[in-house]
């Protein structure tokens, strides 16, 4: 009987170590997923990545930050730069730029780090292309 019950506590030990250590291994990303997202990002700071453009099918609806997408703006989505964040992004292909706002959330595409109004696309002369490899250059950071 001793033996069953050393067994036992054994097998309730290791439930709560496999409790307590996947519970704290989530607590731990979150708080770095919170802190890249306010604090790495610094006016000066230069990303590189390839950009996209949204503007009809998203014209007149909500964006994350409540503001109402126009796709004749200079607006941009980021997955994680404050609302408000100015962004310089230069067209690597043809050295053209524009600056942005950020107003929303996006792209949802994979290897994707900016999605453009039309009307910031069409200033750095990517529509034909759709997709362009760019430089963002934060100009101002947001709230």
């Amino acid at each position: 009987m001793s033996f069953r019950l050393t067994n036992l506590y054994i097998f309730f030990y290791f439930i709560f170590l496999l409790i307590f250590f996947s519970c704290t291994q989530n607590i731990k990303y979150m708080a770095n997923s919170r802190t890249n997202r306010n604090n790495n990002y610094h006016t000066g700071l230069t990303l590189h990545g390839k950009a996209s453009y949204y503007g009809k099918k998203f014209h007149g609806r909500k964006t994350s930050s409540g503001e109402v997408f126009d796709m004749y703006k200079k607006t941009a989505a980021h997955r994680s730069l404050p609302f408000g964040t100015m962004v310089k992004v230069t067209n690597i292909q043809n050295d053209l730029s524009v600056v942005v706002k950020i107003n929303d959330r996006g792209p949802f595409k994979a290897g994707r780090i900016i999605d453009l109004s039309y009307a910031a696309a069409k200033e750095i002369d990517m529509i034909q292309t759709g997709v362009t490899e760019v430089n963002l250059q934060i100009l101002q950071t947001g709230k």
